[in-house]
């Protein structure tokens, strides 16, 4: 067995651009070829040799090509190879020890992907490539390691090129790990470049991405798209993410998608565990995240392994929570299965449990490392849940964008119905304008992302108020919303005319405008002690017309009181 040491060395921190393919570097004998085809495996993407390609265009061994043409003749074969292979997507390319020294290979292949350099010490490098040769007959020794001392040979000229190795974006040292460890180490750097946001691990001619969350902290896309479920396995290989999977769900979704999941993983080549919550939004507990945590440990989950959030907005949180806390932090996917998931809470990072006193009181900002939406989940959701959902999907219109409140208007019905084209349209609209947001302000400080929270105020007041049981998130929202734009209205912001508007798209999609029977002094006391609070004051999130939000923190409490006495009569 070819065995390695591992020293990984991180060169270049301004990586900077999309990653399209994984490119081998470093002396003969560090492993580049074998690795290469067990990393291309391992993603499902195709490997070339660039030595391989040049013995196919000259018709005859490297050695000879030395031999009858020189060295000349063979580095411009290389460089011919270099070019065309850099001109693909999805390849793992293994290069000659000598082709980055070539300034014109190394700004092709800079161009063109991740550059990992294998590294090995002199005496390493002398017996795998002799042991190999004694072993088999017909190996070609390197013609320029064909000298009387090979070793010392080997020395001058790793010596000269490890100024061009140092330039590689990654060098692990080889000397004592397996072909499958280096691999993973392989994998482990390219997840590590992406949490550094020194690279972008996208296919950008991936048609399944319906946006892209660029943060502060890293860029992950969001894929969206009918019976895109199949393809979960597929999508996490070429996020270059590994390990143990554990998906996280509750009972009602992992009865209808657990064993559909697990199937898809382990075709994949995934070990999969599945751990199975109690629906409902008090399991958003310290409790649950407890039991999470043990099996885990049960489990011996490793930092490098994954966590997949299945299942509505309550999930999400649960499971991205325990994502962002064990082992101070383990790469996670949400894969959404309600609506107000797919467009909302599974986009942003925001994880969380529930206190006592208030909904996500407890919690932290953890981008997941991909999205996968398949709306096709919807069929089997209760009608009254999907249409919870709807109010997300309105509110990004409302917020921001007047032309998608028209298209929402204009086919309300197809819509409602599930219409494949539309609703995948809708949600990927939807989660566009959630991801513009985000990546604009990942963790609410510049303000900006402050604006998602329209109708959130009093939904989560309603939330608190009826201790979780009365209202569905997407109903409390609609109601939030009506009782937002009529405070916005009472403060001179907002026309009737829009007021009416956003209430009657609410009522045609039937969600909630008001409530009755509750105490509004309590409701009032829920209200100030939501998160959104700033100085004492609360942050509303307003309107000032259809697509244009603003935030004040200047609502006076009387025109509050009011405003939640009308929304008590609707």
């Amino acid at each position: 067995m070819l065995i390695f040491q591992y020293t990984g060395e991180h060169n270049h921190m301004k990586f900077g651009r999309p990653v399209a393919n994984l490119i081998m570097t470093g002396f003969s004998g560090t492993g580049k070829s074998l690795v290469g085809r067990e990393l291309a495996r391992g993603l499902d993407w195709e490997f070339l040799d660039t030595d391989d390609e040049i013995i196919r265009q000259a018709g005859k061994p490297i050695t000879d090509i030395f031999r009858d043409d020189g060295e000349a003749r063979f580095r411009k074969l290389e460089r011919r190879a270099i070019r065309n292979a850099c001109k693909q997507k999805q390849l793992v390319i293994a290069v000659g020890g000598g082709a980055i020294v070539d300034p014109r290979n190394y700004e092709l292949l800079r161009g063109a992907g991740l550059i990992i350099c294998l590294e090995a010490k002199p005496e390493t490098i002398y017996e795998r490539l002799f042991r190999e040769a004694a072993c088999s007959p017909e190996t070609e020794v390197r013609p320029l390691l064909a000298v009387e001392n090979p070793l010392e040979r080997i020395r001058e000229l790793k010596a000269t090129r490890q100024s061009d190795y140092a330039k590689a974006d990654w060098t692990i040292h080889t000397d004592y790990l397996s072909i499958r460890e280096v691999v993973q180490e392989i994998m482990r750097a390219w997840r590590l470049l992406r949490l550094s946001g020194s690279c972008q691990l996208l296919d950008d001619g991936d048609k399944d991405i319906a946006c892209v969350v660029a943060t502060a902290t890293r860029s992950y896309p969001v894929f969206v798209g009918y019976g895109l479920l199949d393809r979960l396995g597929e999508k996490i290989k070429k996020a270059a993410l590994s390990g143990t999977i554990s998906i996280v769900s509750d009972e009602n979704v992992f009865s209808l998608y657990g064993a559909k999941v697990e199937g898809i993983l382990v075709s994949a080549g995934f070990a999969v565990n599945s751990f199975v919550v109690t629906p409902g939004e008090e399991t958003k507990s310290t409790d649950y995240a407890t039991k999470i945590y043990d099996f885990l440990v049960e489990h011996r989950a490793e930092r490098d392994d994954i966590i997949i959030a299945l299942g509505g907005g309550m999930v999400g949180d649960l499971a991205g929570f325990v994502a962002a806390t064990f082992l101070r932090g383990m790469p996670w996917i949400q894969v959404p299965t309600s609506l107000v998931a797919m467009v909302d809470a599974s986009i942003g990072g925001k994880v969380a449990i529930n206190h006592p006193e208030g909904k996500n009181l407890i919690g932290a900002f953890y981008q997941p490392d991909l999205v996968l939406t398949d709306p096709q989940a919807l069929a089997t959701l209760p009608q009254r849940e999907l249409m919870s959902g709807w109010a997300e999907v309105i509110k990004h219109g409302l917020i921001l964008d007047e032309e998608f409140v028209r298209f929402l208007e204009s086919n309300v019905s197809e819509l409602t119905k599930l219409e494949p084209k539309l609703l995948t349209r809708a949600i990927a609209g939807s989660s566009a304008i959630k991801a513009r947001v985000v990546s604009q302000d990942e963790k609410e400080r510049e303000g900006k992302r402050v604006i998602l929270n329209y109708g959130h105020t009093i939904a989560h007041g309603l939330e608190a108020v009826t201790q979780y049981k009365r209202f569905l998130h997407g109903e409390a929202v609609a109601i939030g919303m009506v009782g937002a734009a009529r405070l916005s209205q009472r403060m001179g912001l907002l026309p009737s005319a829009a007021v009416e508007r956003q209430q009657a798209l609410l009522r045609r999609f039937g969600l909630p405008t008001g409530f009755s029977g509750l105490d509004l002094t309590a409701l009032t006391r829920a209200i100030e002690l939501d998160k959104k609070t700033k100085q004492k004051a609360i942050r509303w999130v307003l309107l000032q017309d259809i697509g244009r939000a603003l935030v004040r923190s200047d609502a006076p409490q009387q025109d509050v009181l009011s405003v939640l006495q009308e929304l008590e009569k609707l």
